[in-house]
């Protein structure tokens, strides 16, 4: 296994999203690696809506999103993160979180299971499969629901 040494981790403020900034964090810390805490927001209640998943937390506007990446990155250091950065994109999370990846050039993307094994996710899929099938660097879909 190679070492990482940009780890992407995206979160909504929700317990399962923060459950990966955790992981995200403790595999950061080990590899002395820059951790990337990204949120994605929706601009507008329409914008949100127009997407066929409902699987994630929608967050509206940029305000919430900060303020998600303020705890996570909390979260993030008290499991030993020293280099933490934090992105907000406006965008689904699918699309946030691949362009954070691509502009990182990240080794390695975490996102929690949410959504993975529901009857939605298998049928229009799922932030973790999308984001698995598109990225280009490793992928660990930690398991942060049942």
């Amino acid at each position: 296994m190679s070492d990482y040494k940009k780890i992407v981790v995206g979160t909504d403020g929700s317990k399962s999203s923060m459950l990966a900034v955790e992981r995200a964090a403790g595999i950061a810390a080990a590899f002395n690696a820059t951790l990337i805490i990204g949120c994605a927001y929706y601009e507008t209640s329409e914008d949100a809506s127009k997407t066929l998943r409902q699987d994630s937390v929608t967050v509206l506007g940029d305000d919430p999103a900060y303020k998600n990446l303020e705890s996570a990155s909390a979260a993030a250091q008290e499991k030993g993160a020293t280099n933490i950065e934090t992105v907000v994109k406006p965008g689904t999370p699918v699309e946030a979180l691949m362009s954070i990846v691509n502009e990182a050039q990240a080794d390695l993307l975490v996102v929690g299971n949410r959504g993975i094994n529901t009857l939605t996710g298998r049928l229009l899929g799922s932030v973790p499969a999308d984001v698995a099938r598109q990225s280009q660097c490793d992928v660990m879909i930690v398991h942060t629901v049942n």
